[in-house]
């Protein structure tokens, strides 16, 4: 399959896909490309702007998986907003702009739209929840439990210990997708 992951960050989603698959990443952050690149040499890696790449070479893929940034929806994030310290932020519809483009010109690949359960009612009724997370798909998929264990193993590690140019590891290892949901959903779209 010809597979477009973009907002690839360190590649949590597609760390059980196996090298079968004709992967190209797209990731805006350099320093955290770098990392993807290491543990992904057979990908095609684009260090770039993920929406701008995605308009342009949306009909090549067979499967678009998509990890918009979070933050500005995160419900950790605006539970803070009593603190002093608080800056308020407007989510970033981005988010909103992948989903709605993807329904309407989609068509021929597979999809899937990932993020954050928002502070705020979604937009966009979401297919399914996952793990903490909701996904948009044009494809059947049912929620699923995941074990605790891979939840704790993926988000504590500290894998990213030799890279002196990623500032904020912590949050870059919490950005990343638990691998068994990432492997789950190639399994689904794969049916």
């Amino acid at each position: 399959m010809k597979i477009l992951n973009l907002f690839a960050g360190i590649g949590g989603n597609r760390e059980k896909w196996g090298n079968k698959h004709d992967i190209t990443a797209v990731e805006f952050d350099p320093a955290i490309a770098k990392v993807y690149a290491d543990r992904y040499p057979n990908d095609t890696l684009i260090v770039g702007d993920a929406v701008e790449y995605l308009l342009k070479h949306y009909l090549e893929f067979d499967m678009i998986w998509s990890s918009p940034p979070c933050q500005s929806h995160s419900r950790v994030k605006n539970s803070q907003y009593t603190r002093e310290s608080y800056t308020a932020v407007l989510p970033d519809v981005m988010l909103w702009q992948i989903i709605a483009f993807l329904q309407l010109h989609g068509r021929k690949a597979k999809w899937v739209v990932e993020n954050v359960m928002p502070y705020y009612t979604p937009l966009i009724e979401p297919t399914v929840k996952l793990d903490r997370h909701l996904y948009w798909t044009n494809f059947p998929l049912e929620e699923k439990t995941f074990k605790k264990e891979h939840i704790i193993k993926y988000v504590k590690s500290d894998e990213l210990s030799e890279y002196k140019d990623i500032k904020n590891k912590r949050q870059v290892i919490r950005n990343k997708v638990n691998p068994k949901i990432g492997e789950y959903i190639l399994k689904q779209i794969m049916l």
